[in-house]
């Protein structure tokens, strides 16, 4: 069991308390509306072990709950969740960028640390790290505060052909779609350019750091981007190559 600075001294939650947190507010940033069912699926729970969590977190009043209504932080449940979050995305990045742990493993690493670390370790690998904004995948890092930046970007399977893009996030943990795209160069802040798009969701002839692959629609639908920025726009740096 775990004491919770955003609880005070007096509270302690479990790892499952944390994860059921963690996984409303994620679910709430995808737009999902968040459903027992919806927890289940995130949290490969059954149904009823989800109501269940969710009656305790209720009690605890870290979440407000109706029967067949969404779920819903309160203020107390999502400073658990965004101290939570913080400390995944930091040990990802630690992980990858000290440990050098590829990217498609720091996930599974993280899921398991995130719950246990001290506020001072917390600190040291914020310190360490540049007190960055984004995890390897390009997830906003939240602050100490529990302010989270916003990750802007448009999905590359609706962004224009000969365009050149910069990738600003990668929205999958799977781990075998993470090793793919990294052996096509595929992280973020690399340049994309379309080439060309196949018709009904067909897969796109992309462009990236100079290299052409093949990409499927599923994936480019998962990768965030916006125009380069380099002082000029995607379309005038397209215009002048």
């Amino acid at each position: 069991m775990t004491k919770t600075k955003a609880l005070g001294e007096t509270k302690v939650l479990t790892p499952a308390h944390e994860d059921y947190l963690k996984a409303v507010y994620l679910l709430n940033a995808q737009g999902t509306p968040v459903t027992n069912s919806a927890l289940a699926g995130h949290l490969a729970v059954s149904p009823a072990s989800a109501t269940n969590m969710v009656k305790k977190l209720a009690d605890l009043e870290l979440v407000d709950y109706e029967k067949y209504q969404s779920v819903s932080l309160t203020p107390a449940g999502e400073r658990v969740a965004l101290e939570v979050l913080r400390h995944h995305r930091l040990l990802e990045l630690y992980l990858h960028k000290e440990l050098s742990l590829p990217w498609d493993q720091v996930h599974a690493e993280a899921e398991r640390l995130e719950h246990v670390i001290s506020e001072a370790l917390e600190d040291a690998m914020s310190t360490v790290l540049g007190n960055p904004l984004v995890d390897p995948h390009g997830d906003p890092i939240p602050s100490k505060k529990g302010k989270v930046e916003d990750v802007t970007g448009l999905p590359l399977s609706s962004a224009k052909s000969n365009v050149v893009y910069r990738l600003t996030r990668v929205l999958t943990q799977d781990e075998a779609r993470l090793r793919y795209l990294g052996s096509l160069g595929i992280y973020p802040n690399a340049k994309i350019r379309i080439l060309e798009k196949s018709p009904f969701d067909g897969p796109l002839l992309v462009e990236i750091d100079g290299e052409h692959h093949a990409l499927a629609y599923d994936m480019a639908e998962a990768l965030l981007v916006t125009t380069w920025n380099d002082g000029k726009s995607g379309e005038e740096e397209t215009e002048a190559e």
